[in-house]
């Protein structure tokens, strides 16, 4: 037997037997993304950046722990656009996918009706700009809390919200095509707010 067969054995073995799988599927919101500096080295203009507010959706799978708590994979997914302000605005600069791939962890306080629970997560950001741009793939971090409701044994329903950390580095000259990189992204880290609603599903 392999040693990471071997390994992944023995810690579904060390479970507690009260664990459970499940599975969250969400809805929502992003919201309040943080402005940056950009540039556009073709034509020198500047100006400032953000990520657009609109919706988003994802799902989580996880683990829950005896604490109580979970344990979780989770993959969130936004269709938005970046847009300028500035010298740029109110430009489209281009249409952008958001996805987060994170790894996370939730704390819950139970009470007789709802459960309130903080959470904190990470992993990568990858922002897929439109017009055969590169896609740029950064560390990210995110904290938030929330509410879940235990509408069955086996079923939940949750709000919660969330703030997520990129970090872009300053000076970086992103989203890049066959000529060149266009934008040169004046910042250190991408700030971004998420509202969901969701239902999670015990097995």
């Amino acid at each position: 037997m392999k040693p990471s067969i071997a390994l992944l054995m023995t810690s579904l073995c060390a479970l507690p037997a009260a664990a459970e799988v499940y599975v969250a599927p969400f809805a929502g919101y992003s919201f309040a993304a943080s402005e940056f500096d950009i540039s556009n080295s073709a034509s020198a203009d500047t100006g400032q950046g953000k990520i657009a507010e609109s919706e988003n959706y994802g799902v989580m799978l996880g683990i829950t722990t005896k604490d109580p708590g979970s344990v979780y994979l989770l993959y969130s997914h936004q269709a938005t656009d970046l847009k300028g302000a500035g010298n740029f605005s109110p430009e489209i600069i281009t249409s952008m996918d958001v996805d987060y791939f994170h790894v996370g962890g939730a704390l819950y306080f139970p009470t007789q009706v709802l459960n309130p629970y903080v959470t904190t997560s990470l992993g990568l950001t990858s922002m897929r700009p439109g017009g055969g741009y590169s896609t740029e793939t950064r560390f990210s971090m995110a904290i938030g809390g929330g509410f879940e409701y235990q509408a069955t044994q086996s079923l939940a329903l949750f709000a919660e919200v969330k703030g997520y950390a990129t970090f872009v580095n300053a000076d970086n000259a992103l989203f890049c095509d066959g000529t060149g990189c266009i934008w040169n992204i004046q910042s250190d880290i991408m700030w971004q707010g998420q509202a969901n609603i969701g239902a999670s599903l015990k097995f």
